[in-house]
């Protein structure tokens, strides 16, 4: 019996339909992303590198600790979750047990990635590939592993900053040919490429806005006309935050003073609401337990 989360991101991602999605790089943005109403949400392996580890997204995070973030974010929400499972942390092999791990901890979709490792964030230089040959066998290795039939394998190929748009769209096929139900096509370069992408290739497919990345902005209707089943801000809530933390944080070294009257933090009882503060308090209550009047 098939998960209500993954089932429900797989009939969303059929109506190919720009379902918005945001990146999460913790169980707090989970929650704030999850209280405003988006539909399904981002583990993203660039977003909990910087967050956890404080360090580029240059492979540095391992399986244990990518699955015990989706094991949190899961705690904290029946949202479908995608999940960036990098280069799927070695071949193969090693790719079935990613997705034995990442599906149990409570992905929704796994997202695969044909870098050599160590992997670079797709919007960076310097990047390389492996072959498509084996990246295909990765593909086939995910779809075996998954228990669920409703749990997406997502495919993305970084072929386009090293063997151009052809290429790209070449292996995208391959990858859905060996068992990927969406793709990803990662940083192109000009608008125009996203609907002639979409068009070529036969899966559903996953646009990564990535805000100072090498896409250029575009609208959401423009994405949508373009024919995108994914729209994902993979790391939005992450920029956001590294932004509110340097306000709140200069101005508390400037001013050596800091309260809710400024506006540059959330009011004490919007993070306890946030957390789930009521409810700890309803469960005091139920089971006896004195509260924390902290």
């Amino acid at each position: 019996m098939g998960s209500d989360h993954a089932r429900s991101l797989k009939q969303a991602v059929a109506e190919r339909r720009a379902l918005l999605v945001p990146g999460v790089m913790n169980a707090l943005a989970a929650r704030v992303a999850d209280d405003m109403g988006f539909e399904a949400l981002y583990v993203t392996g660039a977003g909990v590198t910087n967050a956890y580890l404080g360090l580029p997204d240059v492979a540095f995070l391992t399986l244990t600790q990518l699955a015990d973030h989706v094991a949190a974010i899961r705690n904290i929400t029946d949202k479908p979750l995608l999940v960036d499972g990098d280069t799927g942390f070695g071949n193969a092999v090693n790719v079935w047990h990613t997705v034995r791990t990442l599906e149990q901890a409570g992905a929704s979709a796994i997202q695969l990635e044909d870098q050599d490792f160590p992997k670079r964030c797709g919007h960076f230089d310097g990047k390389s590939v492996i072959t498509a040959a084996e990246m295909e066998q990765k593909v086939r290795s995910a779809v075996d592993a998954r228990r669920d039939e409703n749990l997406q394998i997502i495919a993305r190929t970084d072929a386009y900053a090293i063997h151009g748009l052809d290429a790209a769209v070449e292996r995208a096929e391959r990858y859905v040919a060996a068992g990927a139900d969406i793709v990803f096509v990662e940083a192109p370069k000009r608008p125009e490429e996203i609907g002639e992408i979409v068009r070529r290739v036969s899966a559903p497919h996953l646009v990564n806005m990535v805000i100072g990345g090498k896409t250029p902005p575009m609208s959401y209707e423009d994405l949508s006309a373009a024919g995108a089943a994914i729209v994902l801000y993979a790391n939005a809530s992450l920029q956001g935050a590294i932004l509110g933390m340097q306000t709140a944080l200069g101005q508390l070294r400037t001013t050596k003073v800091i309260s809710e009257a400024d506006g540059v933090v959330a009011p004490f009882s919007e993070r306890q609401r946030l957390v789930g503060k009521d409810l700890v308090d309803e469960m005091d209550t139920r089971y006896g337990v004195a509260a924390d009047a902290s």
